[in-house]
């Protein structure tokens, strides 16, 4: 019984560095304010094939990250789905919010975004339901930072609102 860890070891590493599935679906959405710029500077960051996944179900065929055929494609689609599945309100106006780009990692997604210039917040909106197309199991974790405040919150399917107070 105390040498079970030398079978479990190995199926431990066979499931943690294959292409199984990963069993949880979430992603994180960190919106900053920049006094500099006076603008929020939005990271989502997202498992790769999850992004992929909803970006197929959303617009149809195929969507493939480490494929630079893809690239034009790929730009276009998640522009578009940012612009549908996040929206930001400050002190009780929208905010136009930009796509700036994605940058892709070994198995996530970086996606860029930045909003239109606004003064300095006390109160901050959001909705966020990135990849609520494709799990009804996702997980949104939301940081908001403000002033060097940050504050942060977890959404849930089909939770999609939040708000802060700064």
């Amino acid at each position: 019984m105390k040498h079970l860890w030398l079978f479990l070891l190995p199926v431990f590493f066979l499931f943690s560095f294959s292409k199984v599935k990963h069993p949880y679906h979430v992603g994180s959405v960190e919106i900053n304010y920049n006094s500099q710029s006076k603008s929020f500077e939005i990271t989502g960051r997202f498992f790769l094939d999850d992004l992929e996944n909803g970006l197929s179900k959303k617009y149809g065929g195929s969507f493939h990250f480490n494929d630079e055929k893809y690239k034009t494609r790929l730009n276009q689609a998640v522009e578009k789905y940012c612009a549908e599945y996040f929206k930001l309100k400050a002190d009780g106006r929208f905010l136009k919010v930009n796509y700036v780009g994605y940058e892709e990692d070994s198995e996530s997604v970086n996606v860029f975004l930045e909003s239109e210039t606004a003064a300095m917040p006390k109160k901050v909106e959001a909705a966020v339901s990135f990849l609520y197309n494709l799990f009804d199991d996702q997980i949104n974790i939301v940081h908001i930072i403000v002033n060097g405040e940050r504050k942060s919150e977890k959404l849930t399917y089909p939770n999609r609102y939040l708000y802060q107070h700064f």
